[in-house]
């Protein structure tokens, strides 16, 4: 299998990659605490995978409202904000690019997560299904839970939502990170003001699609005016199935995502970001991501396209001689495999992730996985 086609050189806004190997966005749950600050192990398992040609950090909150999971790490504090410095600072000794991705959880929640027991906020009161949350029940210990229903957030608070995401970007910048991905997938707050299924509102925000796309729209366009077009991305988990079923993990099922998503795509290009990062439905027997959506995607969005979603080495071979991508995301595999890269390139044999270590924890299954060499 000839793999060099991965390991050309690629352009994103205007960064150059070594490489077309993305390590993606992975929830780990290894933050100190109190107050969820990363920390030196974090960096190291950053540090450890930093031969990847872009990687992208775990979704950290950008307030305390946006947490949905114990132990994720956020962006919100000055103790955090040198807490990342110790990881950003890793990476680039290492000559790795990183950014940080922005993550609030709107809606799905729990009371025990948020400020003084509140609700969790989201564009409408309607609760997240199919879903748990994961909090904790003591020193090291947690559990998962189903998400409190939410309240609706009024119009002005949307606005000051927007605000908050421009300030996690200014702290992302004085951490050291490269640029700030944001976190529109998987059922979250971004994802939620898209939903035909979680967004109900009558004001600006919601009823068309236009007004649907406006959350994203402003908070996008407050992240550029901190990291410039060339150091912003979007990450998105359109789902192409024949089921309504409210798929929060994976993300919503729209009556057209076709339609939703080239839109949103439409949308970003105009405002000329770095990249578009697709999350593609990775539970088993999932339906691969439809040709025609590729293609227009393709046609549409005038920047890089990274693919996630239990890709192989020959998935990614096949997408990328199609052209209808640039970097291609391998989730387990980079965390059982700190050397991906190399082994990718040699044609060795993979570690095998170690499932019951994937979340909290210490060193065991995060950063005592063996190099090839």
């Amino acid at each position: 299998m000839n793999v060099s086609s991965l390991f050309e050189k690629v352009q994103l806004g205007d960064l150059f990659l070594p490489n077309r190997i993305v390590l993606p966005p992975l929830t780990r749950c290894r933050s100190s605490q109190p107050g969820n600050v990363p920390n030196e192990l974090m960096a190291s398992y950053y540090k450890q995978r930093s031969t990847a040609g872009f990687m992208v950090t775990e979704g950290t909150q950008i307030e305390t409202r946006g947490q949905g999971y114990a132990w994720t790490p956020g962006i919100h504090s000055e103790e955090q904000i040198e807490g990342w410095k110790k990881v950003t600072n890793a990476v680039h000794e290492s000559g790795g690019i990183i950014f940080c991705q922005l993550w609030h959880v709107g809606r799905v929640s729990h009371c025990e997560l948020q400020p003084n027991g509140d609700a969790p906020v989201a564009p409408s009161a309607i609760q997240a299904k199919s879903v748990k949350v994961f909090i904790e029940t003591g020193p090291g210990e947690g559990a998962l839970v189903e998400p409190s229903m939410p309240r609706e957030l009024t119009t002005e608070e949307v606005k000051e939502l927007v605000k908050v995401y421009r300030q996690a970007a200014k702290n992302a910048k004085l951490a050291g990170f490269d640029g700030v991905e944001l976190h529109s997938a998987n059922g979250y707050l971004l994802n939620q003001f898209i939903s035909e299924h979680t967004n109900h509102r009558t004001d600006e925000y919601g009823g068309s699609l236009t007004n649907r796309l406006r959350f994203l729209r402003e908070v996008t366009e407050a992240v550029i005016d901190v990291f410039g077009r060339n150091r912003v991305g979007v990450r998105f988990a359109p789902l192409f199935t024949t089921t309504t079923e409210d798929r929060v993990y994976l993300g919503l099922v729209e009556s057209n995502p076709h339609e939703t998503y080239i839109r949103a795509a439409e949308m970003l290009n105009d405002l000329g970001i770095a990249y578009i990062s697709i999350a593609e439905a990775d539970w088993d027997n999932s339906p691969d991501l439809p040709e025609t959506f590729r293609r227009d995607l393709r046609k549409t969005f005038e920047g890089a396209i990274i693919y996630a979603g239990r890709y192989t080495v020959e998935k990614a071979l096949t997408v990328n001689s199609k052209g209808y991508g640039d970097l291609y995301a391998f989730g387990k595999p980079f965390i059982a495999n700190p050397d991906l890269p190399y082994r990718i390139l040699k044609g060795l044999s993979f570690n095998q992730v170690h499932n019951h270590t994937l979340y909290g924890g210490g060193e065991a299954g995060y950063i005592d996985y063996p190099f090839s060499t």
